[in-house]
């Protein structure tokens, strides 16, 4: 079962977030969120372009490698390569689309497998045995921050400077993301969202209304990131 939602929050005037989800009758099942930003319609342009240029990549490769874990992560990883290059490129084209870049997290689910890759600070989390828990680390300065003990965890939550991202898609002629595969059992479940949701409702919010009743949770979520002041679009991809 899949769910997905995107709301553009209270204060923006146009939806930067961009998201694909698989029909449930393809294989592989392949999830893409990416959350743009940029000037003009920059980041609106660099989202959709990232989401479908690895959706094209993947599934044109897909059957041409050999279905074992280290190449389906090279896949996935040579997937986010190529949407940096086409989004760089096109900032590059486009005098008013200069500076633009994404987030993006892909999840590829394969024979009781996600394959995840990463750059940005949107995030995947995992549901398992009434445990959240976050498959990706937001390349951020604040997390940096963090790492380098300079700040706690709650004091990066309401830091200035929470947005500034140390790494995203599109910005630069490479970008190296962060892969991984992690096991995907029955009961599992996964979230992919934007920071217009993490920023505004807390995780134990967020595994509470997931685990209460999955169906309304996106519905939930984004009201309750409204609520809290919706200053960001907010995206949410919901997979059991």
């Amino acid at each position: 079962m899949v769910l997905a939602k995107t709301d553009i929050g209270k204060f923006r005037e146009i939806n930067q977030d961009f998201y694909y989800i698989s029909e449930e009758t393809d294989s592989p099942q392949l999830y893409i969120l990416a959350d743009g930003m940029g000037g003009y319609k920059g980041g609106e342009i660099a989202s959709k372009l990232a989401t479908e240029s690895v959706k094209k990549y993947i599934l044109n490769n897909f059957d041409k490698i050999i279905k074992e874990k280290e190449e389906i992560l090279k896949l996935i990883k040579s997937s986010v390569e190529y949407a940096n290059m086409v989004v760089y490129e096109k900032s590059k084209e486009v005098p008013d689309l200069e500076g633009m870049g994404t987030t993006l997290e892909v999840c590829l689910i394969y024979n009781n497998k996600a394959y995840i890759g990463h750059v940005g600070d949107s995030r995947i989390y995992r549901i398992r045995k009434n445990v959240i828990r976050k498959l990706t680390k937001d390349h951020s300065y604040v997390q940096q921050l963090v790492e380098d003990k300079k700040i706690t965890r709650e004091e990066a939550k309401s830091h200035p400077k929470k947005n500034m991202l140390t790494k995203a898609l599109g910005c630069t002629a490479y970008v190296e993301p962060d892969i991984r595969a992690r096991n995907f059992e029955k009961g599992d479940i996964f979230i992919i969202c934007s920071d217009g949701l993490t920023n505004m409702v807390e995780e134990s919010k967020i595994y509470e209304l997931v685990t209460n009743d999955v169906n309304t949770a996106a519905d939930k979520l984004i009201n309750l990131a409204n609520e809290a002041g919706g200053y960001d679009n907010i995206t949410i991809i919901i997979i059991k």
